[in-house]
């Protein structure tokens, strides 16, 4: 069976990826995740926050009066906050670079325009095949309108691909007030790619200690759907591959974000659950599966029931709103 994929101009032998994620800090099990077959590593990401502290700490330790500049530092987390710092980061791109063969896909995680994002060219000259850029942004500046979130992330593209030659997908969340009509923005602005979507850690309260809990919730199956919507709408819109991050779990859930448009599926929660040579498993299942429904290839399975090839594309529409809430039965 040929699985073959292309995603973000990288001919792949399959869709399946680990996505971003503490998976790559060790490079025992980043072997261990080619071993498996993994089709491409994914990088976690290095943070505007990391980088623009870096930045500010320079220019205080090189000025004659930086000590009058050092409150600033204390406006972003503390380095003992990440795993790696920037210039550790680049280090281990290049260890895993060296440990693979398969495409290594760097990543940079933030929210604004500014010089952090030349360090996209540095994650290039790393080795890095591709760049994720992490757009995470909860829009909560209420001065801020809609309009001027999306141009400020169209301007971020805008600014890393003007410095780098290498693929740029952006990782997105579903929470834009017309999705459709920024991911074409993007893909104009030069996007090679679309991940949807980014996961929000959101943060619960203690309410006997009074304080925030922070705490990592994997994901299920049932984020799916959100993707699933998503990737049927955008693949006969836009011309930047889709990548489907987030509810991937099963064998049914990979064939079903393939059909629905993806190029490439990411994995995380169900590798942090079931170890990295899941990927095996679920690769060999896929073949089975697309053998015993007589496709011959993936590529055929690809998109076949997206927006504009779906038999009933009214099941993307308002009209399947109305006709699913109508459905409920309490029997």
């Amino acid at each position: 069976m040929d699985l073959g994929t292309t995603y973000l101009g990288l001919k792949l032998p399959h869709p399946l990826m680990p996505g971003a994620s503490p998976l790559v800090d060790d490079l025992d099990t980043v072997r261990k995740l080619e071993d498996a077959g993994a089709a491409a590593i994914t990088m976690h990401s290095v943070f505007e926050e990391q980088i623009t502290r870096e930045q500010v700490a320079t220019f205080v330790h090189t000025e004659s009066h930086g000590q009058s500049f050092a409150e600033a530092l204390t406006y972003f987390p503390s380095p003992e906050a990440f795993h790696l710092g920037p210039d550790e980061y680049l280090e281990h791109l290049r260890k895993v670079k060296q440990a693979v063969s398969v495409p290594v896909i760097g990543s940079l995680n933030g929210y604004t325009v500014g010089g952090w994002l030349e360090y996209a060219k540095l994650i290039q000259d790393a080795g890095a095949d591709a760049l994720e850029l992490n757009v995470f942004s909860l829009g909560s500046n209420p001065v801020e309108s809609g309009a001027q979130l999306e141009l400020r992330t169209v301007q971020m593209v805008q600014a890393v691909r003007k410095t780098v030659r290498i693929p740029v997908a952006v990782k997105l969340s579903p929470y834009y007030a017309s999705l459709a009509h920024f991911a074409t923005k993007l893909d104009e602005a030069g996007a090679d790619g679309l991940v949807l979507f980014n996961r929000f850690y959101q943060p619960d309260i203690d309410v006997e200690e009074l304080t925030v809990r922070r705490q990592v919730h994997l994901s299920s199956s049932a984020e799916l759907p959100l993707r699933l919507t998503w990737l049927a709408m955008l693949s006969p819109k836009v011309k930047a591959s889709l990548a489907a991050s987030g509810g991937v779990h099963t064998v049914i859930d990979a064939v079903q974000a393939v059909m629905a448009g993806a190029n490439a599926i990411q994995l995380v929660s169900v590798l942090l659950k079931r170890g990295p040579s899941y990927i095996a498993t679920l690769r060999q299942e896929l073949a089975q599966w697309l053998g015993e429904h007589e496709y011959h290839s993936l590529r055929q399975a690809q998109g076949s029931m997206n927006l504009e090839a779906c038999p009933d594309p009214q099941v993307y529409s308002r009209a399947n709103y109305m006709l699913v809430l109508q459905s409920w039965s309490g029997q």
